[in-house]
């Protein structure tokens, strides 16, 4: 075997009840090169990067660090063979200072932490993979992209020669991403080897040297970046060509026919502060405004208050003209708003409940899914059986749970409910994060459609390719409040991304 590859996987099973996540995957990295892992949700990703990395143990195949055959029955001794991996979330705790995250765990250190020593070698690696942080600093006093410097750093103060990064760019705006870009090639020219999880296929073909796809759990191949592009990619992730290009309305938005006003909405966040800060907006009948900005600058919490789930502190918001009572979700389901939350699982379904009983989560007072207080099963199951077959709901059956269900399947369940109940405004938070390319094409013109029937959609997302490729114009939060108005024509990744950072571009100011 050739000395320059660091990482060999063969052959490796792990099965799951029911299931089969990998079947027979072989994986193989070299020494001084980022390497992509694609593949569809479900497609075994994360067991494969679970076992590279001590959490699994397989069932069958075997691995090789440089040459060596290798077994981990934990974490600690993966890490302590030199590979360690950066989670898309974060795994700190923020009332300690960095150096204290990054030596958490040792187990080499005596009684006393050495915190002069941890500081000067902190302050070195930063410097050397231009990772600025502050070592003294505590975690809850940094940004969401400092802290993620912070895991980097962790598992190179630990020694760490292979790097897995699990959708590293999620919580980073295009700036704070492309200097991330240039930290990997810092380390690859190292000789370190870089396992780079990402559904962003612009970002892989910029980042990575080679890729693996990975689909129903077993390797499709390995190709050259170079040699390949994101249409290739996502073909060979799920097996049928994919359209990028921007979905074609059939009707033009009418932005002057206000659907959806907010005036100075006020609001605090789960801890008490300020999370929204005089948002004045509106969107038009049919009209896409998407909504840009690094995650925890209000996104949330604005999609929150108009579905009703968060009070207010100050301001109001109209549909249609008429004033919705903020906090009371029937109120603003009863004036026409539609919503699509972020965590999809969790807040937006009942993950226990079947896909049927989902499905009416709000509509079940009305006739004919209840009569006279009491639940018609025949109705609720009529009902979920055409929107499984008009949506393209993949489920055994409209009595199994949601969290049985594949990520995509979970949200045109929950699309599903949203769309059915004729909505003048649809909220979507997120409405493709964490999706495969796909199921992402399907959620996107589902989005475009319902535009095209009139629907006002505030569009929430960190994807700012998807907002420039779905949008008819584009806000920018930053820190609570509206700090940019852009037509999509004006807005480039460069100047969404400024504002999303806090600068001042062309007039528009944070």
């Amino acid at each position: 075997m050739s000395g320059n590859i660091a990482v060999k996987m063969s052959g490796i099973v792990k099965k799951f009840p029911g299931v089969v996540a990998n079947d027979g995957v072989e994986f193989e990295a070299k020494v001084g090169e980022v390497h992509a892992l694609l593949g569809e949700n479900g497609a075994g990703k994360s067991t494969l990067s679970n076992v590279l990395t001590g959490l699994y143990r397989p069932d069958e195949g075997s691995i090789e660090l440089h040459g060596e055959h290798v077994t981990f029955s934990s974490p600690r001794d993966a890490l302590n063979a030199g590979i360690g991996m950066v989670h898309q979330h974060f795994r700190l705790v923020p009332s300690f200072t960095v150096a204290e995250n990054i030596v958490l765990g040792e187990d080499d250190g005596g009684v006393f932490l050495n915190t002069a020593d941890v500081v000067a070698r902190v302050e070195e690696l930063s410097l050397r993979y231009g990772l600025a942080v502050d070592p003294r600093a505590r975690v809850w006093q940094l940004s969401v992209g400092e802290q993620q410097r912070v895991e980097i750093l962790k598992v190179l103060y630990r020694g760490a020669k292979v790097l897995i990064l699990d959708e590293p760019t999620a919580v980073l705006t295009p700036q704070e991403a492309d200097v991330l870009f240039t930290t990997l090639r810092a380390m690859v020219a190292e000789g370190r080897t870089i396992i780079f999880i990402s559904h962003k296929l612009d970002e892989v073909m910029a980042v990575s040297d080679r890729v693996t796809v990975l689909r129903g759990g077993k390797t499709v191949g390995t190709i050259d970046t170079a040699g390949s592009s994101t249409r290739e990619l996502a073909r060979l992730m799920v097996g049928r060509d994919v359209v990028f290009d921007r979905v074609q309305r059939k009707n033009p938005a009418k932005p002057e026919q206000h659907v959806l006003v907010t005036v100075g909405l006020c609001a605090n966040d789960d801890r008490d502060n300020k999370a929204l800060n005089d948002v004045s907006l509106s969107v038009g009948a049919g009209e896409i405004v998407g909504v840009a900005g690094v995650s925890g600058n209000g996104q949330r919490e604005l999609a929150e208050v108009l579905g009703g789930m968060r009070a207010t502190s100050a301001g109001s918001f109209h549909v249609g003209g008429v004033e919705v009572t903020a906090g009371r979700v029937r109120r603003s389901i009863a004036a026409g708003i539609a919503h699509v939350p972020e965590d999809r699982l969790h807040t937006g379904l009942a993950a226990s409940h079947s896909v049927e009983d989902n499905l009416v989560l709000k509509s079940y007072r009305n006739n004919p899914i209840s009569i006279r207080s009491i639940l018609n099963r025949k109705a609720i199951r009529s009902n979920a059986e055409t929107m499984v077959q008009r949506y393209d709901v993949k489920t055994p059956d409209t009595e199994t749970p949601v969290r049985l269900l594949s990520g995509g399947n979970v949200q045109k369940v929950l699309l599903a409910r949203e769309f059915s109940a004729g909505p003048k405004v649809l909220v979507a938070a997120s409405p493709t994060r964490g999706l495969d390319v796909g199921a992402i094409e399907t959620v996107r013109e589902r989005l475009v459609a319902a535009a095209d029937d009139g629907v006002g959609i505030l569009l929430i997302s960190e994807d700012l390719e998807e907002l420039m490729s779905l949008s008819d114009r584009i806000l920018v939060m930053y820190e609570g409040r509206i700090v940019g108005n852009l037509s999509t024509q004006e807005a480039t990744r460069e100047s969404l991304g400024l504002l999303m950072g806090g600068a001042t571009v062309g007039g528009h100011t944070a």
